[in-house]
């Protein structure tokens, strides 16, 4: 009867590791956002969002520098530092909204702004703007044109960046 309970619990486990969702294509990157945010703004992965952009609305969290370099296309800028309530008042608090930074740290923060403020469905890009770019997903620059750079925060951030077609600014 042990045999037969360890090996149910074995395969439990076994099908719950295989299920587990992997949002990000590097492991490390994948620890490093789970060791900065609190999980305290439900997460969406990079293929959710791509699967479904057209019914959430975008908002890139970074600040105005970044935004410029490249952004997710359709995102709207809000701002970290000085975030622009004009628009998040502008919003309709029913609608589904995706935030995103270059990891998620600044996104979580301001998720968690939204919920404060009524907002009910808000996600957390998991891996954020970073992850979208190691995905080959396309970035748009201030003209809304593609582009392959990406303003990665600092040096330090930017070694989560992968995609070797990307540009790495800071």
């Amino acid at each position: 009867m042990r045999k037969i309970i360890t090996i149910i619990f074995c395969c439990i486990s076994l099908v719950a590791f295989c299920q587990r969702t992997a949002y990000t294509t590097n492991d490390d990157f994948e620890k490093e956002i789970e060791h900065q945010i609190k999980f305290s703004v439900p997460l969406i992965s990079v293929s959710d969002l791509k699967e479904n952009q057209d019914q959430y609305i975008l908002l890139d969290i970074r600040e105005k520098e970044e935004f410029m370099v490249s952004h997710i296309p359709g995102a709207q800028h809000v701002g970290y530092d000085r975030v622009n309530f004009n628009l998040l008042d502008s919003l309709n608090k029913e609608v589904p909204i995706v935030v995103y930074c270059s990891i998620g740290y600044r996104s979580e923060k301001v998720g968690e702004l939204l919920q404060e403020r009524g907002f009910k469905k808000v996600y957390n890009l998991f891996g954020s703007i970073f992850e979208w770019s190691n995905q080959n997903q396309p970035l748009h620059n201030s003209q809304n044109e593609l582009t392959n750079e990406l303003h990665t925060y600092d040096k330090n951030w930017s070694k989560w960046v992968t995609n070797k077609n990307i540009k790495k600014t800071w």
